[in-house]
């Protein structure tokens, strides 16, 4: 099997080729080294302890789990389960849905994102700081601290409910333009409408990607860049 970080460097490198298009990314995820890497990436994070709706956690994460995950994406038999609905305080004093996925739902999304940004990063302005591997908020400030002498105001702005209401089949086809593996592209569709559950109470879900979900930041990138690029 080919090392991961080797696969990822060379999905960053034909990024830079203009207009390619990307074909057999699926079968990375037969690859158990792939599954490692994403393995130690999670464990580092403490919110990836928390349980989704089958209450399975890193944890018990084994050789075993990965292979029945393989066979299972191999046979196109694979379904992630419905996330766990939970909320958290905003500052206004309402509150944030966050959806928690299982964790081999996470394992296996953790794997996508990586070859997402491996396709996608390069791509992105150098302006957009959220969800970006070295970048944050503070990268932000530094930007505006070294750019905008002399400037004395500045305009804040929200899109409101954002994660909620990214248009699915836009997405889709957004991806598309990009990436030719129909079964690639299938299995995050499936994310997309895995549902959400809330008090027990299964829902499904039509427009959105859950806040939470680790697949979710790198998609909303790729929808945000090109909504920003039809209004410049």
């Amino acid at each position: 099997m080919r090392n991961p970080k080797i696969v990822l460097d060379n999905l960053s490198s034909h990024a830079t080729k203009g207009h390619y298009v990307f074909e057999k990314l699926y079968r990375n995820l037969y690859n158990p080294e792939f599954y490692y890497l994403a393995y130690q990436k999670m464990y580092a994070k403490e919110g990836n302890l928390t349980a989704g709706v089958n209450d399975k956690t890193i944890d018990g994460m084994n050789v075993d789990r990965i292979a029945e995950l393989i066979s299972q994406l191999k046979a196109q038999t694979y379904q992630p389960t419905p996330v766990k609905r939970v909320y958290i305080p905003k500052k206004n004093r309402n509150k944030r849905p966050l959806g928690i996925p299982s964790f081999e739902d996470k394992l296996i999304q953790e794997i996508v994102k990586n070859i997402l940004e491996a396709i996608y990063e390069k791509h992105f302005s150098t302006s957009s700081h959220g969800f970006r591997p070295n970048k944050s908020c503070h990268t932000a400030l530094m930007q505006c601290k070294n750019t905008f002498n002399g400037v004395k105001w500045f305009i804040e702005g929200d899109i409101k409910s954002f994660f909620d209401h990214i248009h699915h089949h836009i997405l889709i086809k957004l991806l598309r333009r990009n990436i030719k593996d129909e079964k690639f592209i299938n299995l995050i569709w499936k994310f997309l409408r895995a549902g959400y559950v809330e008090n027990w109470v299964f829902h499904n879900t039509y427009s959105g990607t859950p806040q939470g979900g680790i697949i979710s930041p790198i998609l909303a990138n790729i929808y945000l860049r090109t909504c920003l690029e039809s209004m410049i």
